[in-house]
């Protein structure tokens, strides 16, 4: 097996850690038990070398032997090919994982990166664009709410690299309590982040950035 490794950034302030993305890879490779190692990016300085694995400057990218893929979601459907612990090998349970991870990315994500950025950044929240903004998420909660209230998991009845991606998504909204209207889907996020890979994956990116501050 070729090492893979995981690259983030070495610093980022205080406010974003525990969502950034590469916690999604991190997750993933828990979860799966499969061996990595970690190595650092620049967050002030983005050069050349960062730019030619991410066009866009951002963070995480994998290199897996001479393979490198960049946006996460892209490296968790990669992963989930690896390890059936994240997806299903049978052609129905690979379909409906990568089906989720879409509607993770697309359907829910969309309208989630805005209104949590609203937040984060403390825009006023009486302006017709913030009130687009929840009204377009609450429409996607209302149809998530519907999906968890009846069942425990998105796909196969177990845990996949669907379940993954969706909490993380919800989790920048539970963040600023935009699930306290949504039971189920606040339940789902409490359980899957419950997962000890999840935790020791969270606890690492927060001990990767914190250790950065020293320096």
């Amino acid at each position: 097996m070729t090492e893979l490794v995981l690259t983030t950034y070495d610093w980022v302030p205080e406010m974003p850690r525990g969502l950034v993305r590469d916690l999604r890879v991190r997750w993933a490779l828990e979860e799966a038990a499969l061996p990595y190692r970690v190595e650092s990016t620049p967050f002030r300085e983005r050069g050349a070398k960062h730019f030619a694995a991410q066009p866009f400057g951002q963070v995480p990218w994998l290199t897996d032997g001479d393979l490198t893929i960049f946006e996460s979601g892209a490296i968790l459907l990669h992963l989930g090919e690896k390890s059936p612990a994240l997806m299903p090998r049978d052609p129905r349970g690979r379909a409906e994982v990568l089906e989720w991870v879409i509607a993770a990315l697309n359907s829910v994500d969309l309208p989630s990166q805005p209104w949590a950025l609203f937040r984060f950044m403390g825009f006023p929240g009486d302006t017709p664009e913030a009130k687009f903004v929840e009204d377009f998420l609450k429409a996607r909660l209302d149809r998530m709410e519907e999906v968890l209230a009846g069942r425990e998991w998105l796909v196969a009845g177990r845990f996949t690299v669907a379940d993954l991606l969706m909490v993380d998504v919800l989790r920048q909204v539970n963040r600023f309590d935009g699930l306290a209207n949504y039971p189920a889907c606040h339940a789902y996020v409490a359980c899957v982040t419950a997962r000890p890979a999840f935790v020791k994956a969270y606890e690492d990116q927060m001990a990767h950035f914190a250790a950065a501050d020293a320096t």
